[in-house]
Parts: C-alpha cells; sequence; structure tokens
C-alpha cells in the first residue's frame, strides 16, 4: 500500500521535480528588496492605464513607512488595510513591513459590525482605507478600537487624465482626522525609514478566517509561510520574469496576498490590477494588458464564461491558469477550455495554509473520480505531507475517506492570542482542515466536502458537493449550491439552490428528474429552488449558512 510519507505522486512529473525546496529569503520584506534592486525600471504594478516600477512602490512604500511611523506605529504593532485591488494595497504592505509591524488583511465588504470585530480582535494601531469605506463604515468604528492613525486612499490614485469606465462615478473624499497617503508619502519623499530586520518566525500577515465555524479567528502567516509559498507558485507553475499575473482574486483574501502580491514580488514580475472583479472589466484588461497566469475561485471563471463580452475579446495570453477556494465543477472546466483556451487547473490550500497545500502539475489534467464526478484538487507541493486520517485520528489508506491534515512550512503557527482555538486545530502543529476527502492508490487527492457540512438523509450520508456536480451537468445550470434542511420523514434532506444561464430555462421536476435519473435513491433531491444568484462571500465561496436561513 502507498503511504503518504512516500509520495506516489512524485512520478508524475515529466521533469522529474524535487520533492523539497528551501527558503530563498528570510523575510517577505527582503523578498520585496530584492525585487525593488533587480528590476527597479521594470512594472510592478498595471492599473488600467497607469503603471508604477518596482522602485515606485520602493520609494512610496519607504515615505509610508517614515509617516506610519510619525504616526505612533512601532515594531510588531498592527495595521489594517481595507482596500479593494488597487495599487495603494502592494504600497501599504510592503510600508507596513518596513515599519517593523504587522499587516490585517481586512475584507472590503465587511460592514460596520465586522470591521469593528476584526480591529478589536487585532489591536490594530493604525488603519489604511479607501476614503469610501473610511466615510460608510469605519468612521463609526474606530473610536471604539484602539486605531489611533487613519490613512485613506483612493481608487483613482495613479490614474492620469480621465478616469476609465470602471472608475466611472467615483469621486474623491477627504475626511476630518485622516491623512491622505499621497500626500503623506510626499510630506515624506525621500526618507527612508530605520533598517528592520524581520526573520522568517516573524507575523507578515493577520488573516482572518471567513467565520462559518464561528467568529472570525487571525492566522498568523507568518513571513516563512509567505515565502515558501510564494516560491511553490513560482516553481508550481514555471512562472518566470516573462510572465505576468493578473489580479482576479481579491487582494486582502490569501489567494490575492500571495497568489498574486508574493509571487509577482518573489519573481518579479508585474502584477495586473482593476480595482474590483467584473467581469466585463476583467475581460477588457486581460486582452489590454495580455497577462499569462492567473487564479481565481471558480465563479470568476464562471462569470468570464457567461458574460456576452467574452466571444469579442482575446485571452489567449493566459497560459497558466488556476482555481481554488471553491469546488470546480468538471463541466465548467471543459467549457471553458474549449472557449477560450486555457485548461484551468485545480489547487488546494486554506488561509491556514497560506494558500496552496495541493495543486495540479502544470503539464497534467486532474484525474476525475469515477464514482462522484470530482476533479481531483491535485497532490501535494513541496515539502507537503498529508494523511487522510479517520474519526478516532487513524491513518486512513487510499480510497477511504477521512480529514485532510497537513503538516509544511506553509502551515501557519497558530491564532492571534488564541491558544485554545489554536490547539483545537493545529495540535502538535498539524492542520486538521475539516477538509473531508480521499487519496487514491496514485497520490491524487480529492475533496469531498466540508465535514460539517455532510447531510444525513434517512440514516444515509450524502455529500452537497456531489449532489451540485450532477446539477452542474445539466445544460441550463450556471451555478448550484446545496444545503442540508430538516425534513419530517427523511430528518435532513438536500436543499439545491441554482440559477440558470441567461436564455435558458428548467423547471423543479425537470431538475429533480435530471438527479434521480443519475443518482442512488438516498442522493438525489425531492426539491430545488431557482434563484437569480448563489449567494457567495467575495472570494467566491458558497455562503451555506445564507441558504439555511432561507431554506427555514
Amino acid at each position: 500500500m502507498s503511504t503518504h510519507t512516500e509520495r506516489p505522486w512524485l512520478d508524475l512529473y515529466d521533469e522529474g521535480a524535487p520533492p523539497e525546496i528551501e527558503l530563498d529569503h528570510p523575510s517577505a520584506l527582503h523578498m520585496f528588496a530584492r525585487a525593488a534592486e533587480r528590476a527597479a525600471d521594470r512594472p510592478a504594478i498595471r492599473y488600467f492605464d497607469a503603471e508604477l516600477t518596482w522602485a515606485d512602490v520602493d520609494r512610496l512604500s519607504d515615505a509610508l513607512a517614515v509617516g506610519l511611523h510619525g504616526l505612533g506605529i512601532e515594531r510588531g504593532d498592527r495595521v489594517g488595510v481595507y482596500l479593494q485591488n488597487v495599487p495603494a494595497f502592494l504600497v501599504a504592505m510592503v510600508a507596513t513591513w518596513k515599519a517593523g509591524a504587522i499587516m490585517v488583511s481586512v475584507n472590503p465588504m465587511y460592514k460596520r459590525r465586522e470591521l469593528e470585530e476584526i480591529l478589536k480582535d487585532s489591536g490594530a494601531k493604525a488603519l489604511v482605507a479607501l476614503d469610501s469605506l473610511y466615510g460608510e463604515v469605519a468612521a463609526e468604528v474606530v473610536g471604539g478600537t484602539d486605531v489611533r492613525a487613519v490613512v485613506t486612499t483612493s481608487p483613482l490614485d495613479f490614474i492620469e487624465g480621465d478616469p476609465p469606465a470602471a472608475l466611472a462615478g467615483v469621486e474623491r473624499a477627504r475626511h476630518d482626522g485622516t491623512h491622505d497617503l499621497l500626500e503623506l508619502a510626499r510630506d515624506h519623499e525621500g526618507e527612508t525609514p530605520a533598517p528592520v530586520e524581520l526573520g522568517p518566525d516573524d507575523v507578515a500577515f493577520l488573516t482572518y478566517t471567513s467565520g462559518t465555524t464561528g467568529p472570525p479567528k487571525g492566522a498568523m502567516n507568518t513571513h516563512r509561510n509567505v515565502v515558501f509559498n510564494a516560491q511553490v507558485y513560482r516553481d508550481w507553475i514555471r512562472l518566470g520574469e516573462d510572465d505576468s499575473v493578473f489580479g482576479a482574486a481579491p487582494l486582502f483574501h490569501i489567494t490575492g496576498l500571495i497568489g498574486h502580491a508574493a509571487v509577482a514580488m518573489l519573481v518579479p514580475m508585474p502584477l495586473v490590477l482593476f480595482h474590483r472583479f467584473d467581469p466585463g472589466v476583467a475581460l477588457e484588461e486581460i486582452e489590454r494588458h495580455r497577462p499569462t497566469f492567473t487564479i481565481a475561485a471558480i465563479t470568476a471563471f464562471i462569470a468570464l464564461l457567461h458574460h456576452p463580452d467574452g466571444e469579442e475579446r482575446d485571452l489567449s495570453s493566459l497560459e497558466k491558469v488556476y482555481s481554488g477556494g471553491a469546488p470546480i465543477p468538471s463541466a465548467t472546466v471543459e467549457t471553458f477550455e474549449k472557449k477560450f483556451g486555457p485548461y484551468i487547473h485545480n489547487i488546494y490550500g486554506l488561509t491556514e495554509t497560506t494558500s496552496p497545500s495541493h495543486a495540479v502539475p502544470l503539464d497534467r489534467r486532474a484525474p476525475v473520480d469515477e464514482s462522484s464526478g470530482a476533479l481531483s484538487v491535485g497532490v501535494p507541493v513541496f515539502n507537503t505531507v498529508v494523511r487522510i486520517v479517520g474519526e478516532d485520528g487513524e491513518e486512513l489508506p487510499p480510497g477511504e475517506i477521512g480529514e485532510f491534515v497537513t503538516s509544511g512550512p506553509m502551515v501557519v503557527p497558530g491564532y492571534w492570542e488564541k491558544p485554545e482555538e489554536t490547539e483545537n486545530a493545529l495540535p502538535g502543529g498539524a492542520l486538521r482542515t475539516g477538509d473531508v476527502g480521499f487519496m487514491d492508490e496514485d497520490g491524487w487527492f480529492y475533496l469531498v466536502d466540508r465535514k460539517k457540512d455532510q447531510i444525513n438523509a434517512s440514516g444515509y450520508k450524502v455529500w452537497p458537493r456531489e449532489v451540485e456536480d450532477v446539477l452542474y451537468g445539466h445544460p441550463a445550470v450556471r451555478e448550484a449550491a446545496v444545503v442540508g434542511v430538516p425534513d419530517a420523514y427523511r430528518a435532513e434532506t438536500e436543499e439545491p439552490f441554482v440559477s440558470l444561464k441567461e436564455g435558458e430555462s428548467a423547471g423543479e421536476d425537470e431538475l429533480i428528474a435530471f438527479c434521480k435519473e443519475r443518482m442512488a435513491a438516498y442522493k438525489y433531491p425531492r426539491q430545488v429552488e431557482i434563484i437569480d444568484e448563489v449567494p457567495k462571500t467575495a472570494t467566491g465561496k458558497i455562503l451555506r449558512r445564507e441558504l439555511r436561513d432561507a431554506a427555514g
């Protein structure tokens, strides 16, 4: 029998990729400094018609770091970054490190309660925010937190002349008691902060979990975690200085932080940003800037696939395409490849694994599990051991379903000031992911579902993912999400929520019959609700709690 530690997947590499990689840099700040040194005059950010070089980002982040010091930020303090995908995000991230501080990544979709919760939990002393988000949300929050300084920026910063159509209607706003980022940088133009030594075990980011299993927890992504997984992206996907990365994922999320920003610094290569994801704008910017690599949730690719402009846009530059954060229906991968050309490779990881722990090799296609129709999430990446563990903690053989337990240099040391939660999730330093799946005899891993989302229908176990994959096979279905709801007869039953493709139609009875023909009697849904849009987080994950509330 193949064991997980024997790495049976190594023979999947045509070129015999090494099983181990070493840290190139002691910290993410050092990684950036090398980019600024090696590629000073080369583009770091492309933002609509604007372009910033690595030297520009270095100069601006130096000045902002000095400004943050002047506002009272010291080594070890936390700085919240509450921004969309704008150039100031990268500047603020690097400036935070240059100040010796820890960046707290804040979802720009957060409202007052959510923002207040994270600022208080992290003890953030400063906040860098979009001027609109400050006016609409943060202004009412910061007074009750430890935040002592607020720096605002605008999506219009760095845009010369008329704004692009994507920013139509955006106006600059100044707020009392705040500092404008570009003005603060100009005030300290040419100044450099005092040198700071950040090591591999210092915390680079606090990235907050989505709260699907309780209040959000701040995962402590160390500089070692960040640099290691930036290297995983670079080496696994074979990225070089002729590549560029398309910022389709939100930068606040671990996918954007590592799979966009960190790997762009490491290579170094240009990062294409466009404020926030809109499929029409994304198609336009891909054609304009010709990026070669991207990673995003499958919902972003579904949006591109069904946008009317997709027929006219040229996406041929995208040769290296990955998707993570949500299950990938094989039907969507096939349709996208047929329409646009790129094959969407699966990748899998969590906030606590600092993005990937598994990925499909670039020159391979993910196998499909015959019993469920699920695409493999790939194989463990460099230096990583993943065990499949049963209910009593025993390691299971290939083919048996259990929980993924992950060990490797990308796994965080714990949660910010939460030792009990750290011990529960990371006993002995190995991450209990809460994700359930299996490994086949060749070492390919398959994700079945979240452990907590399993449905117990008439005593039988049903995984939402399996029902969703069947529904995606119906020609009229655009998106599908399944939750378990109470049922007087079956105790619990499946309730799918389905959105349809534009111009297509299908009724509840038709979709139920479609599933009944393709699934065991205890698995097929007895009811289907057709809705306009399946609710999702900013990163494309299905909001199952909202659906359960709607079903209830």
